[in-house]
């Protein structure tokens, strides 16, 4: 018997200063369909998300509400949660970095980097955003002396710090890059760091003094020092992933047993303006500890509205709980992964958002509704015993199609390949015309075969749609007599004959004009 496959997907941990938007949204969305869509092609996967909870703007924005930081991040963890939990997240681990065992593997972590001399302590000079817990040089700054990130005044701060020699990993990084063409994808964003490190690297202060900021994991080596919260965030992935346990008086496991763990992750998906943290950052500190890197990194784009970034300091900011709330969890999810091609900047506009409802209603549910209600009107509600090959090429060739597009990180056209098989279904029923066939006793075995083909192409439809459209499918699955969704091996080969399909209310429902006034 075979290794089954494993895949370790991950997403950022998202800041708990603030409500979870549709930039959160999206790229939690995204994870969790390529985590899901893995799951039904018989992969084991172990899925991560969570909080980061430490530096600056936690510690600001609790004091801002009169609460304790601690405080500020149980209340927003579970908003999250609960976010995610609403638009159907299937995370297998939900982190948070104020737990012990994160707290436990930081330190560890950062204890490994100083005995193998990887840290110095120096003084710091520069340009900090608070906002965006970074800091930034006078050419990253601009004239107007502003976050290229989030557009608000930066801060000049000078101070001791520890350094990670960053500096001395430069070269193994291009090399890595280099080797490894499909590393960080899309291209785009891989050449951008190429170019970047056409420059030398700097060193990184990886510590603030508890002067300034209390609220961070004390570094082992100097306990007047908290932990920058970028290398206390990104060390997240390694303590979910079970590769360091620091309970161990050697301390040697995970970074001489790491095969016994999850890690290195199979991929980091994060949005690109914290590109350079993970491929740059984030891989240099491992090759400092003597770690694996991720195997790869995708950099997705950003949703505007017309050429502007959406963001909660903008105030253009869209709430997909509440487009949840008008159209439904996988209405939410079908829109963030149909519209934008994974990797690209897309626009959100209600229109389009309607639009891509439509085909939801017009093509799959519309499928859905004509397959059962025929079945149920000519036999009963039985899928008759009868040869079910008339869609077979095009079957093969949608799952065919989606496999490659996954593989190929082009998750909108997964779901495009799956469409279509539901389009070919619809002009088979024209071709076919049950209807007709059932007025003619001569063209009873012709009919059985169309009902049968169309219920094993409606079998199918359920499977690759589960990923992206999560409740629905679930509903689907239950009309068509199963006990569940299967997955994409036990869709082909599921026997229908003889199951009792159900007929019900359209599975995406027509919308009324006002739901514009509720969503934007």
């Amino acid at each position: 018997m075979g290794t089954i496959e494993r895949r370790f997907l991950t997403t950022p941990i998202y800041y708990a200063s603030g409500e979870p938007h549709i930039g959160h949204a999206y790229t939690t969305i995204l994870t969790d369909v390529l985590a899901r869509f893995h799951r039904q092609d018989g992969k084991d996967v172990f899925f991560l998300t969570g909080t980061d909870e430490h530096g600056q703007k936690i510690q600001d924005e609790a004091e801002k509400r009169g609460v304790e930081p601690i405080e500020l991040c149980d209340v927003m963890a579970e908003r999250f949660k609960q976010a995610w939990d609403r638009l159907g997240i299937s995370y297998d681990r939900f982190i948070r970095t104020t737990e012990d065992q994160h707290k436990a593997t930081v330190t560890a972590f950062l204890q490994r980097l100083w005995d193998r001399d990887q840290i110095y302590e120096g003084t710091y000079s520069g340009w900090y955003c608070v906002s965006d817990e970074r800091y930034w040089t006078e050419k990253d700054l601009g004239e107007d002396r502003t976050c290229p990130i989030c557009g608000r005044e930066v801060t000049y701060v000078e101070e001791k710090n520890y350094f990670f020699k960053m500096s001395e990993w430069q070269d193994a990084l291009v090399k890595q890059i280099q080797d490894n063409p499909d590393w960080i994808v899309p291209e785009i964003r891989k050449n951008e760091i190429l170019s970047f490190l056409k420059q030398p690297l700097g060193d990184l202060s990886i510590s603030r003094p508890k002067s300034r900021l209390s609220w961070g994991i004390d570094l082992p080596f100097d306990r007047d020092h908290v932990a920058y919260v970028w290398v206390d965030a990104l060390i997240n992935y390694l303590t979910a992933s079970g590769a360091i346990d620091p309970s161990r008086a050697d301390g040697e496991q995970g970074f001489e047993d790491v095969a016994l763990s999850w890690w290195p992750a199979d991929m980091h998906l994060v949005g690109k303006d914290i590109l350079t943290t993970h491929s740059v950052y984030w891989p240099t500190l491992l090759m400092g500890v003597g770690l694996p890197v991720p195997r790869q990194i995708l950099a997705h784009g950003w949703w505007v509205v017309g050429e502007t970034k959406m963001s909660k300091s903008l105030g253009n900011v869209v709430d997909p709980l509440m487009l949840r709330d008008t159209f439904g969890t996988d209405a939410v999810r079908w829109y963030l992964m149909r519209e934008m091609p994974t990797g690209a900047d897309a626009s959100y506009t209600p229109e389009r958002f309607l639009a891509r409802y439509d085909e939801l209603a017009n093509v799959l549910g519309n499928l859905v509704s004509r397959s059962t209600s025929m079945i149920n009107k000519y036999r009963a509600g039985l899928v008759p015993d009868a040869a079910s090959n008339g869609l077979d090429p095009e079957v093969d060739h949608a799952l065919e199609s989606a496999r490659s597009a996954i593989e190929r990180l082009k998750v909108h056209d997964a779901f495009a390949a799956a469409m279509d098989l539901a389009r070919a279904a619809n002009v088979y029923i024209e071709e076919r015309k049950p209807w007709a066939q059932a007025k003619d006793p001569e063209l009873a075995t012709e009919l059985d075969e169309t009902l049968a083909t169309l219920a094993r192409v409606l079998v199918v439809l359920c499977a690759l749609f589960q990923p992206v459209a999560t409740e629905k499918m679930h509903e689907l699955a239950l009309r068509l007599g199963l006990d569940g969704v299967p997955t994409l091996e036990k869709a082909v080969a599921e026997d229908m004959t003889g199951k009792r399909l159900a007929t019900g209310d359209p599975l995406f429902p027509r919308v009324h004009p006002e739901w514009m006034d509720k969503t934007t």
